[in-house]
Parts: structure tokens; C-alpha cells; sequence
């Protein structure tokens, strides 16, 4: 274990042999860092934060602080960090709000400089969330999900598998999977490059490219599109598109901006 003698570490943390500290970090009671964390100078590691193994937590990061929820009473909640994670400097997350509640970060995300996750986020796998994104609380982001900098999301909004949201962009609908979001909650087409980075066979591509016309280019109602979708999907990720549009509680952006609905 390698502790600089600068840092304040409380006896009552759970810390592998192998975790580095850097000078000025600070981990509180209770506190778990897993295998391979390493907390540099000046990071923050409250109660109830779990790091999973080999993250990697940045200069000045604050990690499991209070909610910002006028309804939290100090009930014990958590925050759950996986593994493989770059958290970078001034990054803010903060713990969930109700008692025994969580936020969570999977495995292998890229959180970038004072990106914020409010309390109760729930992060996926490989999603990249870039400088400045403000997350508020409740706010769902699929796998391999790629948000850009300063981006902001309205409360319990959720963002699709592999979806992408432009720089600067409002959000308070709900981001399906396989899109491209810019400007305020507005589709401008599918995710193109990041599905082909992904992976994803020509013809599931083509699917998505369909799907995408029928919900965001005709005239017809969502509902009406989602059952033409139905009649030739035959991919995986059309039916977990369709299930996410079908799930959705704030409904999900559209091709026009409405301003009623925006605000």
C-alpha cells in the first residue's frame, strides 16, 4: 500500500494493499477502495463510496458527497463505483438521496473534467461523459453511451445504448438508443460512427437507419411508427429501441424542437 503521509486516511476504511494516495487525499469511515484504486492529490472519498478495482480517481474529484436534495435527512445511501474507471479532476459525484439507495458507475467509463453525476444516477459500461456534463439526479445512461462537454440533463431523464449527445445540448427527454441529439432535446440522425465503432453488422445498422425514418422523419404518431417498426424488426437492438421508447415516462426527443414541451 503506498499512503503519502500528507493524506488523511481514516483506520475505519476498507483498502486493499495494493490502493495508492496521493497527498492531501482525503478517505472517510467506511469507505471501500478495491485492488488497484489509485486517489490522487487532493481527491475526496466520503462514506458509503465503494471503488472498484484499478479506477483510476483524479486531482480534487469529490465522490460520494451529500445529495443535493432538499428532501435528504442524512439517511445512510451509497455510491458504487466500478472498475476500470478514469475519473478525472473536479469530477463531482454525489450519493444517492433516499435511505439505502445508490448512485453507480459500471465498468470502464470515462468521466472527464468537473462533469457532475447528481445523486441516484445510474451509469452503464464504457460511456464516455465529457468536461462539464451536468447530470442531475435520477438521470439513466445506457452502455457506450457518448455525452459531450457541457451538455445538461433535467432529472430522471434517460439516455439509450450507444447514443450520442452534441456539445452544449439541453436534454429533458429521453435519448434513444442508437441516436444523435443536438441542441435542445432535438434528434439529427442516428449515431453513425459510434455504431460502427461498436461493431455493429451492416444490416442492423440498416435496421436502425429504417427505424429511425419511421419514427423521426414521417408523419406518423410514435405508437403508429413503433408498430411498423415491429412488423420487420428481427435485430436485438430494434427490440431493445423499441422496448426503451415503450418504457419511457418523460417520452423521448424528437426530429422538431417544440419549445412548450421544452419548458
Amino acid at each position: 500500500m503506498s499512503i503519502d503521509k500528507r493524506a488523511i486516511v481514516s483506520g475505519d476504511a476498507e483498502i486493499d494493499p495494493t490502493v495508492e494516495i496521493g497527498p492531501g487525499a482525503v478517505i472517510e469511515p467506511g469507505a471501500r477502495l478495491h485492488a488497484g484504486v489509485k486517489i490522487l492529490a487532493n481527491a475526496y472519498i466520503h462514506k458509503g463510496t465503494e471503488v472498484g478495482e484499478n479506477t483510476v480517481i483524479h486531482q480534487g474529484a469529490v465522490i460520494g458527497n451529500e445529495p443535493q436534495d432538499l428532501s435528504y435527512k442524512g439517511a445512510p445511501t451509497r455510491t458504487v463505483i466500478g472498475k476500470n474507471n478514469v475519473i478525472r479532476e473536479n469530477v463531482t459525484i454525489h450519493r444517492g438521496t433516499d435511505e439505502g439507495s445508490e448512485t453507480v458507475v459500471g465498468d470502464n467509463n470515462f468521466l472527464m473534467v468537473q462533469s457532475h453525476l447528481g445523486h441516484n444516477c445510474v451509469i452503464g459500461n464504457n460511456v464516455i461523459i465529457a468536461n462539464g456534463a451536468l447530470l442531475a439526479g435520477h438521470v439513466l445512461v445506457e452502455d457506450g453511451a457518448f455525452i459531450s462537454g457541457n451538455v445538461v440533463f433535467h432529472q430522471f431523464c434517460r439516455v439509450g445504448r450507444l447514443a450520442m449527445i452534441g456539445g452544449f445540448t439541453g436534454v429533458n427527454k429521453d435519448v434513444p438508443p442508437f441516436m444523435l441529439v443536438r441542441g435542445p432535446s432535438v434528434i439529427r440522425g442516428i449515431n453513425l460512427v459510434g455504431l460502427r465503432r461498436a461493431g455493429l453488422k451492416r444490416e442492423v445498422i440498416r435496421e436502425i437507419k429504417d427505424a429511425y425514418k419511421d419514427l423521426f422523419l414521417s408523419e406518423m404518431a410514435t405508437k403508429d411508427a413503433i408498430t411498423e417498426i415491429k412488423k420487420r424488426a428481427s435485430s436485438s437492438e430494434i427490440a431493445h429501441l423499441i422496448q426503451f421508447i415503450e418504457d419511457s415516462k418523460r417520452g423521448i426527443c424528437k426530429a422538431r424542437f417544440n419549445k412548450e414541451e421544452f419548458f
